[in-house]
């Protein structure tokens, strides 16, 4: 579907050649070697076990040419590694939407200043962090970020709204608080009891660390358009 643009690799460098790249520096990879146009197409983005940046990213493209509809490249290294058809089930997002690159203000550099703010507001310790970017049901991009342990288990999930910066929900932290928890100030009839101030804390909680979390963003907002179309 896309063609090949070799010439343009070689523009192609990380900001530090030691550091593994970050989502943006991948998909900049890709729209060098595949055209601008392959980066409407995006379904999905995947890197896992980063630390803080993965080794490699898997991006899931639409493309009507391949079997089952998308197609899956690799990045590492400054260069695509693997390119090959992927199955429908790779897709990742709802109902196989594409991103819209244009609502993307945070890069996964960001994301895990982000997340590593809420991980210590919850007390929850990691050794590594596992990437994935797609839409939600609503088809707005977010970023999902699993932190893994030592062993690579999963201890905690954080939702990170890829424009705004918004922590929308945790699993494995805060109780599972999401934002209707935080919005629904109010104490409903079975909260009252022994528990009814521990749920009480456990949203204040949040709501504090979400409002941390914004002004993290705005320190490390990054514009997707901005980065792939500076000089």
């Amino acid at each position: 579907m896309w063609r090949l643009f070799p010439a343009f690799l070689l523009l192609i460098t990380p900001a530090l050649a030691q550091e593994n790249a970050t989502a943006y520096e991948a998909l900049r990879v890709v729209g060098a070697q595949f055209g601008s146009d392959a980066l409407n197409h995006i379904v999905s983005l995947t890197g896992v076990e980063g630390d803080p940046q993965p080794e490699k990213w898997k991006i899931v493209l639409k493309d009507p040419d391949a079997p089952g509809g998308v197609r899956e490249l690799q990045v590492a290294d400054e260069r695509v590694v693997s390119d090959r058809p992927a199955g429908r089930r790779a897709a990742g997002s709802t109902q196989g939407a594409t991103i819209d690159t244009a609502r993307l203000n945070l890069d996964s550099s960001g994301v895990y200043a982000v997340a590593s703010h809420t991980a210590e507001k919850s007390n929850t310790h990691f050794a590594t962090v596992s990437y994935t970017l797609r839409t939600d049901e609503r088809g707005d991009p977010v970023w999902i970020v699993t932190l893994l342990s030592k062993s690579s288990r999963p201890i905690g999930t954080i939702y990170i709204g890829a424009n705004r910066g918004t922590v929308r929900r945790t699993e494995g932290m805060f109780a599972g608080a999401t934002m209707e928890d935080v919005e629904n100030d109010y104490e409903e009839e079975g909260e009252r009891g022994p528990f009814g101030g521990v749920k009480a804390r456990i949203k204040e909680s949040f709501h504090r660390t979400q409002e941390e979390a914004r002004d993290i963003f705005d320190k490390v907002k990054r514009s997707f358009d901005d980065f792939i179309h500076r000089e």
